[in-house]
């Protein structure tokens, strides 16, 4: 089934163009009206250079002057393998579409809201027939049914002719028409956006990322950077001020050659005042501690992961050489 993209603005046909795969692009007079388009045709000149296949209007009120004014319009410059005539369906636009194809012009019918006129269209050897989905069931009507019944004739009868889906409205409208077999659809931008939208699919791709990272990223590429560092001969209160500036519930503890003491935790300092009262003055390297739960800077993070999940903690020491190299927080990894 082709793709078409339906839109005259111009930010929407790159962006949906930059996918590499649709096969052309549709536009109307409305649409480029409501765009401020001023310079109808160097606006299709333009876009004639953007897009694989451009289908345009070719409006007149006799067969003669839509042939004139596709002429006209060959004549700026466009590529007649690449251009495809737009033509109203009426018994002059069915006669217009017969003289052009005579000529070996591509040719879309469109605005077809019966069988009766699809099949006019069909027998005058138009390339496209275009019921407009969305029109018709906004007037109530059966709108695929329409579409399956022409996609039937086209192959029941052998017409060389194409069934557009148009006037696409929802997800639901390409499921239709994929349903049905159609052999175009053309597609707002909006609409084709969402296409590849899955709430499951976010969630197993964000699950797949995750997993890879736990098994590619190492523990210094996902710490913060802060290495929360005291010196064993401060005292008590300064300590307390550092581990409020650098953010985490603890602070590492070292001697004057940076070798690890331990870790000092808020923890720590409630069972202090509880125990001791005043504990201000104290250094901080007067206390006893036990060896801290640590990760080696270069472990990957699922080590990690699995020392967050076996120890039920929310910091762990890192250590690179044996010295400390900074804290990884439960955050850190989450944002992994």
């Amino acid at each position: 089934m082709e793709l078409y993209l339906d839109s005259a603005n111009l930010k929407e046909i790159e962006e949906g163009f930059k996918l590499g795969f649709l096969d052309g692009l549709t536009t109307t007079p409305t649409f480029m009206q409501r765009e401020g388009i001023a310079d109808i045709d160097g606006t299709i000149v333009k876009l004639s250079k953007m897009v694989p296949v451009l289908q345009i209007e070719a409006l007149g009120n006799t067969a003669e002057d839509v042939v004139k004014e596709a002429r006209r319009q060959l004549d700026l410059g466009l590529d007649p393998k690449k251009t495809v005539f737009k033509i109203p369906v009426s018994l002059e636009g069915v006669r217009a579409c017969k003289l052009l194809r005579n000529e070996g012009l591509l040719v879309n019918v469109h605005l077809v809201y019966t069988l009766q006129q699809a099949y006019m269209a069909m027998h005058a050897g138009a390339s496209y027939v275009c019921p407009l989905v969305g029109r018709l069931q906004d007037q109530g009507h059966d709108a695929l049914a329409l579409v399956e019944q022409c996609v039937s004739a086209v192959h029941h009868y052998g017409y060389d002719t194409k069934i557009m889906f148009s006037s696409v409205r929802n997800s639901e409208h390409v499921r239709n028409a994929i349903n049905i077999g159609v052999h175009t659809i053309t597609v707002p931008l909006k609409v084709l956006k969402g296409l590849t939208d899955n709430n499951f699919t976010t969630v197993g791709t964000e699950q797949f990322l995750s997993d890879t990272r736990l098994m590619t990223v190492r523990v210094k590429e996902a710490i913060n950077g802060t290495n929360p560092l005291v010196k064993a001969d401060t005292n008590m209160k300064d300590a307390i001020v550092k581990m409020t500036e650098y953010g985490f519930g603890c602070v590492t503890v070292v001697n004057d050659d940076g070798s690890l003491k331990g870790i000092f935790t808020d923890g720590d300092l409630r069972r202090l005042l509880q125990k001791d009262g005043d504990i201000l003055g104290k250094k901080i390297g007067d206390l006893e501690y036990k060896a801290p739960i640590s990760v080696d800077a270069n472990a990957l993070l699922n080590e990690a992961e699995a020392i967050f999940k076996k120890m039920n903690v929310d910091t762990i020491l890192v250590l690179e050489n044996g010295k400390p190299f900074g804290m990884l927080d439960i955050q850190d990894l989450k944002r992994y």
